[in-house]
């Protein structure tokens, strides 16, 4: 009796390594037109992108002080950083998570608020008022030069405590950016201010997309609020949107936490009120000149970022992704 008529399957034969390799080339080079297309962002992405992740990633295990050729110490770096690095537990670990959540998921909702608000505008109009809230994100020295500092000036002169002098709410003046007590929360405010970028207008893209003929047919299956409306259509609506900007948010929330050394004119901050993740990388890199330790830094910085992107991602993105 043969295998066949047993009712047994043959096992299948696996092809060699160097014939998929050559099917592989083959099939490449059938397409090749396609990827021509695709080679500068390949070339790109692989210089700018992937390129420095590696590096800093390989120099995250090494002792390097940007002079003398790198050595390789293990995970001597990330022991330091987890065992002995009270500055990093202390400050900028807790610093961090807690301004990139507030400024994250709050620049987020804000954005689509304002977004949604403008969407109601009449259009004669409403690219004015887009342009006043997304120019402080193109201008923002400027602004802190000319607003933010003098506004929260800790001096009788400086407005916010001017008003609140006049009000009768305060009898002396508050220092806005050098009491450690509100330091970070006016980093918070000045960066929610100052986050409606691309973010904002891709919120106020996907808005103005949604078909109105959904939310005529809505109204027909007993819709009748606008609240209901942007649960139901307009969020589910525009997820690649949200997602973006969501992402966009993230990096933005962890790359910014600078601002406190701009707004205290200090470094560091006073009593390390607003000490970031980012000011510890500046600290040993750019100062001490541990590339080493910047590096391991850098890493925990990036692991952070995918983490809340994958949040993001579960949250916002399609189920087949």
């Amino acid at each position: 009796m043969s295998v066949h008529d047993a009712g047994l399957a043959e096992p299948k034969l696996r092809a060699p390594i160097h014939v998929k390799s050559k099917n592989l080339f083959k099939e490449m080079w059938r397409f090749r037109l396609s990827y021509l297309f695709i080679a500068p962002f390949v070339i790109l992405f692989f210089l700018f992108v992937l390129l420095p992740v590696l590096a800093a990633l390989g120099l995250s295990f090494t002792d390097f002080n940007t002079i003398q050729f790198p050595n390789f110490i293990g995970w001597d770096n990330y022991e330091y950083m987890l065992s002995q690095d009270t500055l990093f537990l202390k400050h900028a670990i807790p610093n961090t998570l807690k301004f990139a959540v507030l400024v994250g998921p709050g620049g987020l909702i804000l954005s689509f608020m304002l977004a949604w608000i403008i969407a109601q505008i009449p259009d004669r109009i409403r690219l004015w008022f887009v342009l006043a809230i997304y120019a402080p994100s193109l201008t923002g020295g400027v602004v802190m030069q000319i607003i933010w500092l003098p506004l929260l000036a800790g001096d009788r002169l400086g407005y916010l405590n001017s008003f609140l002098f006049r009000l009768g709410l305060i009898n002396d003046p508050q220092l806005w950016v050098l009491d450690p007590a509100y330091l970070m929360n006016s980093m918070i405010v000045v960066t929610l201010w100052s986050s409606m970028g691309v973010g904002f207008l891709a919120m106020l893209a996907g808005i103005l997309n949604v078909d109105p003929a959904l939310y005529e047919a809505a109204r027909l299956d007993g819709i009748n609020s606008r609240l209901q409306e942007i649960w139901y259509i307009t969020i589910p609506y525009m997820r690649p949107q949200i997602l973006f900007a969501s992402v966009m948010a993230i990096v933005a929330a962890f790359k910014g936490g600078s601002i406190g050394e701009q707004l205290s004119q200090m470094k560091p901050t006073p009593e390390y009120a607003g000490h970031t993740l980012i000011n510890h990388i500046d600290d040993y890199g750019l100062i001490r000149f541990e590339m080493g330790y910047a590096a391991a830094l850098s890493v925990v910085l990036l692991v952070f970022i995918y983490l809340f992107n994958r949040l993001s991602w579960k949250l916002f993105g399609a189920k087949e992704d």
